[in-house]
């Protein structure tokens, strides 16, 4: 008796459950008809044509075959292996005290000279003074003093080349005012 009444009771909830979906579906669509009328009656707008595609024009390079530099390849003398010159910092070398310091931030201020010996007097950002003589080394690139005189240090710095090798520049530190 109590299968037949919870079947009951199940297919009545059933039927109310299918009637209220049905009378969710009405044929009220008054408000969309209005809509699609409305949407009809608009100027018709105009469509611009699209623009013209230009075709891709492929290009030879032909400069390495007329014996111009390729862009491809390093044109130093250091990745072409023709120079010759091996530069390349002492790595075995115990570094000196000047070489922590960045060549723009050491001034020269003088010049000493005692006996034989002519020193170069240079200060550090932090306002020390430090004698120096050619040989020594200033700044973070390896630079090795090749002279004093009165005005400057000359020294000769080793820097990368950016393509694995190693090139010498000229630097010098100036008497400050």
């Amino acid at each position: 008796m109590k299968t037949t009444a919870f079947s009951n009771l199940k297919n009545v909830l059933f039927l109310v459950v299918v009637g209220l979906g049905v009378t969710g579906c009405s044929n009220d669509l008054s408000d969309l008809d209005d809509y699609v009328v409305d949407v009809g009656k608009r100027p018709k707008a105009v469509i611009e044509a699209l623009p013209e595609i230009t075709p891709y024009e492929s290009y030879a390079y032909t400069a390495a075959r007329d014996g111009l530099r390729s862009p491809f390849v390093p044109d130093t003398p250091q990745a072409s292996g023709s120079s010759g010159s091996q530069v390349r910092p002492k790595e075995d070398r115990s570094r000196e005290f000047l070489e922590q310091f960045p060549l723009d931030t050491l001034k020269m201020v003088g010049t000493l000279e005692l006996g034989d010996t002519h020193y170069g007097l240079v200060q550090t950002a932090d306002g020390l003074i430090h004698r120096v003589v050619p040989g020594n080394y200033l700044g973070q690139n390896d630079g090795r003093i090749r002279s004093i005189e009165e005005s400057k240090i000359t020294l000769v710095e080793i820097i990368s080349d950016g393509i694995g090798g190693y090139l010498e520049r000229d630097a010098a530190v100036g008497l400050s005012d």
